[in-house]
């Protein structure tokens, strides 16, 4: 499974010419710019319900019996705007609510390591179209699945994570054969930046939605947007450059050439040695890692700007999603920088991935532990959280692009069963996240910096 050092390098070095293969216009960025939307789509249908439900419950009915409203004053500049109140409204406890939020993820994880083996197998063009269809199609349907009973809503989310689950690992497949090895870092940051991106979008504009249109047109409108992309999907991209119907003769050869010496021949999968290889097991931990915090902070950030730092419902929106569009730009950034380092610095492969992760492992840990720290200065308290969220970015081009460079052909496979693993932090993170506050507010062990006032 894994690569010698120099061979992501040499066939490029060798045989590659880019005066004659430009970027721009080019099959394979082309590619790049479709998943970008299309991740970015994938993002909005996630984490809208997480804004409408706010919307969705009767306002007498809290999240969570909440001991810290008063840490931190309200805000004096707060402005009060006529809203529409016209939507739906239903009496959900904190646990039900709790349950709605959390049966994505459990859909989610069943489908990573099946759709990983799928892409390997029929290709990742049409795993990853029907996957964004079939979520956009139940997002459709949200609105209907509440007005029938909470137990239909849980079931609709299930199946919206069964069709995301398969998005990643296919997503992965399709880079193994589109992806020249000195281009995974930019090719790769491009279309997976879009799940950032369309979480700074959604978060605000689903807020916007809800407070001056009505809640059910936050899944209408994203619904609909994500069954537009299918079309574009199925109509302009192929599994293969061989056969996309109006890729340059160059770039074909381009691509094929760079990749003649990284993909396997093998029609089995290599289960056993998979699963004994030390670099997977090393990404496993990294992805679990780095989604504990991710996932945490998603669920939770909406929270921690309402509840302690009392932000109002449209500074919150834009707020929250202030993190991730610092995110987005890291992401960027990095993928460029990553890819520079290794073709014209001749940085090792190794040693990119490992100084990138790092970056995006120390850096959030230490902003996000000292956001704990800054009390009710409300501006820190922003900067922290966004520096945070921001410097994960460079794991995009560490170990999340991994898999990639230590067995290109099964690389969706892989994919899949690290994304497995990280998951889990999306079901049990959040949770563990509250009863930790929880305790800590009862039984009265704030810092003392908490209870300050603000700065003046």
């Amino acid at each position: 499974m894994e690569t010698e050092e120099g061979e992501d390098r040499t066939p490029l070095l060798k045989e590659s010419q880019p005066g004659t293969v430009p970027a721009c216009c080019s099959a394979r960025y082309n590619l790049a710019l479709l998943a970008f939307f299309g991740f970015f789509l994938l993002y909005a249908l996630r984490v809208n319900l997480s804004v409408a439900l706010v919307d969705m419950v009767e306002p007498n009915i809290s999240l969570a019996k909440n001991t810290t409203s008063n840490v931190c004053p309200e805000h004096s500049s707060t402005i009060n705007i006529p809203r529409n109140t016209t939507g739906e409204k239903y009496s959900w406890d904190a646990d039900t609510q709790g349950w709605i939020l959390g049966s994505f993820f459990y859909g989610y994880i069943i489908t990573q390591i099946p759709g990983g083996y799928l892409a390997s197998k029929i290709g990742g063009k049409l795993l990853l179209g029907f996957g964004i269809f079939g979520t956009s199609v139940f997002t459709l349907l949200t609105p209907l699945a509440a007005n029938l009973g909470v137990g239909y809503l849980i079931a609709v989310r299930a199946l919206e994570g069964l069709g995301e689950g398969v998005t990643f690992p296919a997503m992965h497949s399709m880079w193994s054969s589109w992806a020249p090895p000195l281009e995974r870092s930019k090719l790769l940051s491009i279309s997976y930046a879009g799940a950032q991106l369309g979480t700074v979008v959604s978060l605000p504009l689903s807020g916007l939605i809800c407070y001056y249109m009505n809640w059910v047109y936050v899944f209408y409108i994203f619904g609909a947007l994500g069954v537009l992309w299918f079309f574009f999907w199925m109509w302009l991209v192929s599994d293969t450059p061989e056969t996309h119907s109006s890729i340059s003769l160059a770039e074909r050869e381009y691509i094929l050439s760079s990749l003649k010496d990284q993909l396997s021949t093998q029609k089995s999968v290599p289960w056993r040695p998979m699963l004994e290889s030390l670099p997977l097991w090393a990404i496993v931990v990294a992805h679990f890692s780095y989604n504990w915090t991710f996932y945490t902070l998603l669920t939770l950030l909406p929270t921690y700007m309402k509840e302690i730092l009392r932000f109002d419902a449209q500074e919150n929106g834009f707020l929250s999603a202030l993190p991730y569009f610092g995110c987005w730009l890291c992401i960027i950034l990095s993928g460029q920088i990553a890819d520079y380092l290794r073709e014209k610095q001749n940085f090792s492969t190794v040693c990119v991935r490992k100084c990138f992760t790092l970056i995006g492992m120390i850096g959030p840990a230490v902003f996000l532990v000292a956001a704990g720290f800054i009390g009710c200065n409300y501006a820190l308290a922003v900067a922290f959280v966004t520096i945070s969220t921001t410097l994960g970015g460079f794991c995009t081009s560490g170990y999340s692009i991994n898999h990639l460079d230590i067995a290109p052909s099964y690389a969706g496979i892989l994919l899949g069963i690290t994304n497995s693993f990280a998951t889990i932090p999306g079901m049990v993170g959040p949770v563990i996240a509250k009863n930790l506050t929880h305790n800590v507010y009862q039984s009265k062990k704030l810092c003392s910096p908490l209870h300050e006032e603000p700065p003046k």
